[in-house]
């Protein structure tokens, strides 16, 4: 390969309005820089909450071999088969001192209990402590995501937060892909306004291809087609949001909460998970949180076959009546059996969507030839267990990545006795911080990850 002068790790393509970060490029230093950065690769940590927990078994592996290995899933896991190899199932994680819709919620990632009287989360979240250790190294120190809640208690704030930046101060959260994006890629009004990032940033591309390799070249076109595909999904939600309001027939078919918002479930779920691919990316942060609901979401599924009611109602499936606090009134099932299934469907819903963002971690290719997914951790997991108990125990807990080589995947892991979660907080963030001593109630780290 030719040599090419060094540009800054840190280098963006600016335009009027607009500033696009790089992904790891070659010329991004000299050879033996570019060997460091092979050996050194950032590590990436991601929290992905859902709330109402799964029904008993939803979580239990199919088969497990001998020596723990994963040989299949069950059958509500089986959107994650194909990453099998690249997950940890920790079993008989509990949360000693928060648990439930609201309390379990908001100190998910503290390690604490809540005081609803002070609104004290006892301490700072995981996510923003590891923030505080890397966040400096990338534009944006955290990324704090969640869907639009639907149903009662969309507005508690004791379920709509789990990122706090000290014990009593939540940390707000983007609902809209377009003002996430706009966050990583757009600065400041600059006269943009509905001209694409890409576009506006086109020139200092230009000029950059011809300082840098083939190998290069790919990548870039690569990343930036990605970053074109997004803008390309939010500007036709913009579109359909201008027409619905335009249009009062059409406006009944097409509403959505806000602009920006895709009127279709999935899609919004995806984008924002793509929000936080981009961003890892193109080393905007190496901190996301991601609430794919409030803690104790009355979102209707009926867009799932053979779902009927709303994701909490579902969640108390020994009740089939559909007369109970829980229910809307309106639904019922035939049986707590039918019910728990419809529950089940909606687990299995949510695993397709995670599979779509570890699929897209895993495509991506960095400099050393590893994985973005190889490089990052994603924790994904509810404070509740069986939804119908609020049971505490055994929660259900998936670990994706494999933390630089730090996780050695492909696992279940079985604990002879209830352990907390603190540990597994404090596992990640040392892979961050290596001086960080205690998170929650433990000075203790959850070495099996990586043993």
């Amino acid at each position: 390969m030719s040599f090419h002068r060094p540009i800054s790790r840190r280098t963006m393509l600016r335009g009027a309005g607009a500033a696009v970060c790089l992904p790891l490029l070659d010329v991004m230093g000299s050879q033996s820089a570019i060997g460091a950065a092979k050996a050194e690769m950032p590590v990436r940590l991601c929290y992905l909450y859902f709330p109402n927990g799964v029904a008993e078994g939803a979580w239990k592996p199919e088969k497990v071999q001998s020596d723990s290995t994963l040989s299949s899933l069950n059958r509500w896991m089986k959107p994650l088969e194909p990453f099998k190899s690249d997950i940890v199932i920790p079993r008989k994680i509990w949360t000693p001192r928060g648990n439930g819709h609201g309390a379990g919620t908001a100190t998910w990632l503290t390690g604490h209990g809540y005081d609803g009287e002070k609104i004290n989360a006892g301490g700072a979240s995981a996510d923003q402590i590891a923030a505080r250790a890397v966040g400096d190294k990338t534009l944006l120190p955290s990324l704090e995501l969640s869907t639009r809640g639907e149903g009662f208690f969309s507005n508690s704030l004791v379920r709509n937060t789990i990122s706090w930046s000290n014990e009593s101060t939540p940390v707000p959260r983007e609902t809209e892909p377009r003002v996430i994006f706009d966050r990583m890629f757009r600065i400041g009004n600059g006269g943009l306004s509905d001209r694409s990032v890409l576009d506006a940033i086109l020139e200092d591309a230009r000029s950059l291809r011809h300082r840098i390799s083939t190998d290069d070249h790919r990548k870039l076109d690569e990343y930036l087609e990605s970053v074109r595909a997004v803008e390309r999904r939010i500007q036709f939600a913009d579109r359909q949001a201008r027409r619905a309001a335009d249009n009062p027939e059409l406006t009944k078919s097409l509403i959505r909460p806000n602009a920006g918002i895709p009127k279709d479930y999935e899609e919004y779920m995806r984008l924002m998970l793509d929000m936080i691919t981009l961003a890892y990316w193109a080393d905007a942060t190496r901190v996301s949180t991601f609430m794919l609901d409030h803690g104790q979401s009355n979102r209707y599924f009926n867009f799932v076959d053979g779902v009927q009611g709303t994701w909490h109602a579902l969640s108390h499936w020994k009740d089939a009546s559909g007369d109970t606090e829980d229910d809307d009134g309106i639904t019922s099932w035939s049986s707590p059996e039918v019910k728990r299934d419809q529950y089940n469907l909606v687990t299995e819903w949510h695993h397709r969507q995670i599979a779509h963002f570890l699929g897209r971690l895993k495509k991506i290719k960095e400099a050393d030839g590893s994985s973005l997914l190889d490089n990052s951790v994603v924790v994904y997991g509810s404070s509740l267990a069986d939804g119908h108990e609020h049971s505490s125990k055994n929660l259900p807990v998936l670990v994706a990545g494999r933390g630089g080589g730090a996780i050695q995947s492909g696992r279940e892991i079985r604990f002879r006795r209830d352990t907390s979660m603190s540990k597994l907080h404090l596992s990640l963030l040392r892979m961050v911080d290596p001086k960080i001593e205690r998170f929650g109630e433990t000075e203790d780290a959850m070495s099996e990850l990586n043993s």
